[in-house]
């Protein structure tokens, strides 16, 4: 029976040999990265090996790593950078919108979280798309049942496609929503709003009447009942 996340990295690395791309330890947690092409695969392993036995998803989620480390918020102000590191010449505008052509690498990823009861372990995977105009990965839904709404959530939010789901579609966004609102590259505002017109008796849609604006960050001060403005010199 393996015991702790020390005997699992060395377990998983032997065992699944090639497939694992990458293994990370840190902070008590275990994270194995694999290629797409062998991400269905690897989850088989990981259910069916008795030494693991990851009988149980716990969740499933999707990143878009566009602008991941490259970009913070510009606000000429002190307040709390977004960006991994500092660029300061890759600030990003709210007022554009990212270029996703222009984004070199692999954009996005599916990210699981594993539980195995008998052996109590805990396992995270990751597996990045290949293609991010349309990115998709194998559906897991037949390893772990508990992936369906999972994976209809990354659709909806991301747009990830997931190969072998027996009913992809959207599952929080209304049915005539348009585009995926989690993407970076996705306006603040959205794209259409909708209201029910009582002419036509029916909910219409219309192009999106919110103005622009900018989020400011929060900032730092050493007691926020109070400003510089309302300081008054004695």
């Amino acid at each position: 029976m393996i015991k702790g996340i020390n005997e699992l990295q060395e377990y998983l690395v032997e065992t699944l040999g090639s497939k694992i791309q990458k293994a990370v330890n840190a902070f008590g947690e275990l994270t194995i990265e694999v290629k797409a092409a062998d991400y269905l695969a690897v989850c088989l392993k990981l259910r069916d090996d008795d030494n693991v036995s990851f009988d149980q998803l716990t969740d499933l989620c999707a990143v878009d790593y566009i602008a991941y480390g490259d970009v913070e918020w510009d606000t000429k102000v002190d307040g709390f950078s977004r960006g991994v590191k500092a660029n300061t010449s890759a600030r990003f505008d709210f007022d554009q919108q990212f270029d996703p052509a222009r984004y070199e690498g692999k954009r996005f990823a599916v990210v699981l979280h594993l539980l195995s009861i008998s052996n109590n372990l805990r396992l995270r995977v990751k597996t990045y798309c290949e293609d991010n105009d349309f990115p998709k990965v194998d559906s897991v839904v037949d390893v772990w049942n508990s992936a369906n709404w999972y994976e209809r959530e990354a659709f909806d939010l991301f747009g990830i496609l997931f190969s072998g789901h027996p009913d992809l579609r959207r599952i929080l966004t209304d049915y005539g929503f348009v585009g995926h609102p989690f993407r970076k590259d996705f306006p603040l505002i959205g794209h259409v709003e909708m209201r029910y017109d009582e002419d036509k008796q029916r909910v219409v849609y219309e192009p999106v009447s919110i103005e622009p604006r900018v989020l400011t960050p929060r900032m730092k001060r050493d007691d926020q009942r109070f400003s510089a403005a309302d300081e008054v010199e004695e």
